[in-house]
């Protein structure tokens, strides 16, 4: 049995679209029902669970008279402002028959890379469950435009993980467990547990699954499971029908152990749940010592800046050839930021006042990539 697993308290189950619907669109009301039953006991049984359900878009397509999944932006709205209705009332009635009530909350990259939504974020995930009630995460597809997409809700649970400080984060897929290749391979075997990120090395990790529904893949998976793991967080990936068993402790699918160090929780939303608004491009000395020696980032060590950000906004501080080596909060408006470049904060201090001879990026609000 998997002790992280039967000791979780706090657990957040992340369920993608191929899981929920058919491949013609529509909702798979047996299935939707036997991953309620699944958590609705689970709940009932004392632990607290959030689910991250995808299928707005896909449940939206057969009412809709929409063959296949839309690749416009206004279409795929649509199907998702019709779909989240349809998903979340078959969600309100499978759990009723447990005697819980959900909770939507609908996200968008912004209550997530905010600070200030991510406070109110938690805030409502933590009453919610306060108040006994289940609640059931989505990105807000009706609203969300390209720019401000998560792109799949893999990435989603792994954030809500974090947020909720959750002990335990399950990805529930159309595919049993992580592979050394295709599943359908017969030379590919399964991966049981992954201890360290080199465990992953040489692994081929498959595209989107078949079902044409869904928009993440094995990919998304991993790069999840990184995220909840790097917190602290321990994974289990497996497929929706193997739930129950996974969810008691049963050795199956994949479990990614969690990082025997969690990083500062600031440094962690730094890194993984904000969009940088800006680019910050360093010459090599300071690359080698922002990277190797960890020190703050000064003017001098700049050569040019991209994007329009404010003081405190996100921004990535990228090498020689555009490859972001750090994320940090800088402490300049874009606009001011070309006047001192290459210069010295000595220099500055003597020639504009004792106010900019500050750090462009200070190293404590600064994390590597």
């Amino acid at each position: 049995m998997r002790e992280v697993v039967t000791d979780a308290r706090r657990i957040v189950v992340k369920v993608g679209s191929s899981s929920l619907t058919t491949a013609a669109g529509g909702i798979d009301e047996q299935r939707v029902d036997a991953l309620v039953d699944v958590l609705g006991g689970l709940a009932t049984s004392g632990r607290e669970v959030v689910l991250v359900s995808s299928g707005a878009i896909a449940a939206g397509l057969a009412p809709l008279r929409l063959r296949r999944r839309p690749r416009d932006l206004a279409t795929q709205q649509a199907a998702a402002s019709v779909g989240q209705g349809l998903l979340i009332g078959r969600y309100a009635t499978g759990f009723a028959r447990h005697g819980l009530t959900v909770g939507q909350v609908l996200l968008t990259v912004d209550d997530v890379t905010r600070r200030a939504h991510y406070r109110n974020a938690y805030r409502t995930l933590r009453k919610l469950l306060d108040l006994g009630a289940f609640p059931i995460v989505n990105e807000n597809d009706t609203v969300a435009t390209e720019e401000i997409r998560f792109g799949d809700n893999d990435r989603l649970a792994a954030l809500v993980a974090a947020l909720v400080d959750a002990d335990l984060l399950v990805l529930l897929s159309d595919v049993d467990a992580l592979y050394t290749g295709s599943p359908s391979h017969p030379e590919s075997r399964r991966i049981g547990r992954v201890s360290i990120p080199e465990d992953l090395d040489g692994i081929s990790v498959e595209k989107p699954g078949k079902s044409g529904v869904g928009t993440g893949g094995m990919v998304t998976k991993v790069e999840a499971a990184k995220i909840a793991t790097g917190f602290g967080i321990p994974v289990v990936l497996t497929s929706a029908p193997l739930a129950a068993k996974a969810l008691a402790g049963d050795e199956i699918g994949t479990l990614f152990e969690a990082a025997k160090k969690r990083p500062a929780a600031r440094l962690f939303w730094l890194a993984h749940a904000t969009a940088p608004r800006g680019r910050l491009h360093l010459d090599p000395g300071a690359v080698a010592a922002v990277v190797a020696r960890r020190k703050s980032l000064l003017p001098a060590g700049i050569t040019a800046v991209d994007g329009s950000f404010a003081a405190g906004d996100p921004v990535d501080l990228v090498d020689h050839d555009g490859a972001p080596v750090a994320r940090g909060l800088v402490n300049y408006d874009a606009v001011e930021l070309p006047a001192l470049l290459g210069r010295s904060t000595p220099e500055l201090a003597a020639e504009l006042g004792p106010g900019y001879e500050r750090e462009v990026v200070h190293r404590d609000d600064l994390v590597l990539l």
